[in-house]
């Protein structure tokens, strides 16, 4: 069977986003007076995941942002409370 015209499939790593997130996730840690261990702890997640995220080292998944947000105790769009840039238009 073959295959033509198949578009490659790209990985997504929004560095913008994952950063803003990222000084998100510190800003509300820091609030709440938590550590990255007490998160890692609480969240049954390990504390290399909870700083590699807050480093922007990896693009958590959904699932880890919604353990996240409820072992913090706030509703998801506090964590998405920032403003991501435009796309550039696209010739």
């Amino acid at each position: 069977m073959e295959k033509k015209n198949l578009k490659q499939r790209k990985l997504i790593f929004d560095q913008e986003g994952l950063e803003l997130l990222a000084k998100r996730l510190k800003e509300i840690r820091a609030e709440k007076g938590l550590s990255q261990e007490e998160i890692a702890y609480r969240s049954e997640m390990t504390l290399s995941q909870i700083a590699r995220i807050e480093t922007v080292r990896i693009n958590p998944t959904i699932s880890t942002i919604f353990k996240i947000a409820r072992t913090l105790d706030v509703p998801l769009n506090e964590l998405f409370n920032f403003e991501l840039t435009s796309l550039p238009d696209k010739q």
